[in-house]
């Protein structure tokens, strides 16, 4: 692809490191950029500047946020007495979006994952640990993408929580294993968690 301004052909550049986004989708964006007042692309620029600068991460539940506390976790409408364990923040949103599930949520940021170098000391593991031991909670969903590194991380924890107290479940399996759950429809993942199931059933493969 030859470009004839050496400014278009950097922004392309830059476009195209999104995930997704190929060189051709990049330059039509850019293009597209160009049709707009400069207002408009300061507010679109400064809009991605400020969220990367300022963005926090939730000293609760490791979602991202605003604040200090995200507006979940801040939320005195919420059933408290759940957390929801997830992979990453877009398995919050997929979930937020069923309008199923009440309760409050806790961040992995990942799952174990030997092969790429991910033990438990890379994720929010003990955070869980000490949160689920130190408040009111008495049920902790294990909602982890149905594969093999989920399958494992869902045990991990199950033998960390072990003594607790808490009843621990997980998302039935309307999803397909090998599947990834930000990818599954709200039907079906809305469906998952309301026919949740406690982990024993899930350890010896009911469901």
């Amino acid at each position: 692809m030859v470009f004839s301004s050496k400014l278009i052909e950097n922004a392309v550049n830059e476009f195209s490191k999104l995930p997704g986004i190929g060189r051709k989708t990049a330059l039509r964006m850019v293009l597209h950029l160009l049709k707009l007042n400069e207002e408009e692309v300061d507010g679109f620029a400064d809009a991605v500047s400020k969220m990367r600068r300022e963005i926090r991460f939730c000293n609760q539940c490791h979602n991202i946020s605003d604040t200090e506390t995200c507006e979940v976790c801040s939320n005195p409408g919420r059933n408290r007495s759940q957390i929801c364990v997830v992979e990453n923040i877009r398995d919050v949103i997929a979930i937020e979006s069923t309008q199923q599930y009440s309760g409050l949520y806790h961040v992995l940021g990942g799952i174990l994952s030997p092969l790429d170098g991910v033990g438990p000391e890379q994720l929010q593991i003990a955070s869980l640990v000490q949160r689920v031991r130190q408040t009111d909670v008495k049920e902790v969903v294990m909602a982890l993408s149905p594969n093999i590194e989920g399958d494992t991380t869902v045990y991990y924890i199950a033998r960390q929580l072990s003594g607790s107290g808490v009843s621990l479940t997980t998302i039935a399996r309307g999803i397909a294993f090998g599947g990834e759950l930000e990818y599954a429809d709200e039907m079906t993942l809305a469906r998952s968690i309301a026919r949740r199931l406690p982990i024993e059933n899930y350890v010896n493969g009911v469901g």
